[in-house]
């Protein structure tokens, strides 16, 4: 079975999400719209339902905003703070505070976030109400009090005729600022209404939240559903942004590619690398934690999300770029965990295997593994990386040609891996990973474990329809994702 099972990913049957949309705060990604006219109910009464997958933490980020000034009167923001917490923040004559007493920071997982906004209601504690995976959270001021909630009648500079933004907000010089980073689902904005989570998801028979259809819901005036079914860039029906709640308020892309429309989603979680596991590796992560950049000082390398102990699975990676240094010392491969010191190397001890650049090998114990054929690759290469665990064997594929004409599908060939211990300190549990040999290099590597951070030219999914990768998938592999993992892990 899988290491890690990402809260709410592993609801089987029923509605399934077919795509999010991936933010990099790096290159500011957002979606803006203004709205033509104001909707005056639906400043005062709104509910906000997403499903996002943190990637950074410790950052300001936000979710959604409306308005385009954050010191001007209504100015309204969804996000997460720098602490790691969620906050429903707003300006009247100060910056007040709504806030569930809860941290965020499991990267891995897929979170449903509804919030009701109703100040009609004549009780102020109801005004603001906030349910995180269908469970309504007591909220508190930003100081650990009582929850700031709006004055009788305050009009929010929500679905009115000012900027609205997903994955930004504005700072008190209208600039933007706290871009989102990682993944939002399933947006719903539903003007003039006040809703709560179970009109967006419920509970299945093993007590996992999961989505449900909101195609019945009405969206009222300024209301909108964001699927990211489109990989266009404009604000049309066939963009990123569009628009499909029937009201056709399509929002304009801002920096966003055709690449961020991502597969990873609340209903079938990919794996993505870990910025938790990473405290001596020192890492650098972006474009939804597909994209690691080593360290400069010290030997590092970082793990994934998901660890396995059975199965077949496949993944590819591209080694995009070498930041520093002149010495081929990119280390992909897989690990029994995070090195406990920041003097060892993928490769270099137990449980660790890197395919090297340089070398061409793959190194195990600070020497070549059994099985491994010299077989160089450089930057721009793509590696397959395909890991038999019930044959306790590893393939790697340069640009699709498997080394020493290695064969997973037939069990040919590839480098013998030492079986998982289940009794060990680590758990038995493998994970992919990647790295470099030389205290002064910076390596880039990109990860595409079924929903690649770049651009893909031929196209290629599991035997499941999983997946879009370069080359080929192996007969008997799959794709890094929960419904693989409840079937074949």
């Amino acid at each position: 079975m899988p290491f890690i099972i990402p809260a709410n990913t592993l609801a089987t049957g029923g509605y399934d999400v077919d795509n999010s949309l991936r933010f990099n705060d790096g290159s500011s990604d957002n979606l803006s719209r203004e709205p033509s006219s104001s909707s005056a109910a639906g400043r005062r009464k709104f509910t906000i339902s997403a499903w996002v997958k943190r990637g950074n933490l410790t950052a300001e980020m936000g979710i959604f905003s409306g308005g385009a000034d954050s010191n001007a009167s209504g100015f309204y923001t969804l996000m997460f703070d720098d602490a790691d917490k969620l906050r429903v923040q707003y300006f009247e004559d100060a910056f007040y505070n709504i806030m569930p007493n809860m941290l965020f920071r499991d990267t891995s997982a897929w979170y449903h976030i509804v919030v009701s906004n109703d100040t009609t209601n004549s009780t102020s504690a109801n005004r603001t109400k906030i349910y995180v995976n269908g469970v309504q959270r007591a909220v508190v001021s930003a100081s650990g009090g009582t929850a700031e909630q709006p004055n009788s009648n305050f009009d929010y500079n929500v679905n009115d005729d000012s900027l609205q933004q997903v994955g930004a907000r504005r700072n008190s010089g209208g600039s933007p600022a706290g871009y989102f980073d990682g993944y939002i689902a399933e947006f719903c904005m539903i003007d003039n209404q006040v809703l709560a989570a179970d009109s967006f998801g419920e509970f299945d028979d093993s007590g996992i939240w999961k989505p449900i259809k909101v195609s019945g819901l009405t969206f009222g005036t300024n209301g909108f559903y964001l699927e990211f079914k489109g990989a266009g860039t404009s604000a049309n029906a066939s963009g990123m942004g569009a628009d499909t709640s029937g009201n056709t308020h399509h929002f304009t892309v801002g920096n966003l590619t055709a690449v961020d429309q991502s597969t990873d989603t609340c209903t079938n979680n990919f794996a993505t690398m870990n910025p938790l596991d990473n405290f001596y590796a020192g890492g650098t992560f972006a474009e939804g934690n597909l994209q690691v950049t080593t360290r400069n000082t010290g030997y590092s390398y970082n793990t994934s999300t998901f660890g396995l102990a059975t199965g077949k699975w496949y993944w590819e990676v591209k080694w995009s770029a070498q930041n520093t240094g002149s010495t081929n010392q990119v280390q992909i491969g897989i690990a029994k965990r995070v090195s406990a010191s920041s003097t060892t190397w993928l490769g270099s001890v137990a449980y660790t295997y890197g395919y090297q650049g340089a070398s061409g090998h793959v190194q195990n114990n600070d020497g070549n593994a059994s099985g491994s054929v010299a077989t160089t690759y450089s930057v721009g290469d793509i590696i397959s990386v395909a890991m038999d665990l019930d044959n306790n064997k590893i393939h790697f594929a340069k640009n699709g040609t498997y080394t020493n004409s290695s064969n997973p599908a037939t069990n040919s060939g590839g480098v013998t891996i030492t079986a998982p211990d289940s009794t060990s300190e680590d758990s038995g549990f493998y994970f992919p990973a990647f790295g470099d040999g030389n205290n002064n290099l910076v390596e880039t590597g990109q990860f595409n474990f079924g929903s690649p951070p770049y651009a893909i030219s031929s196209g290629n999914q599991d035997a499941d329809g999983f997946g879009n990768f370069e080359y080929a998938v192996p007969s008997g592999y799959f794709a890094l994702n929960t419904k693989n993992l409840a079937e074949y892990g």
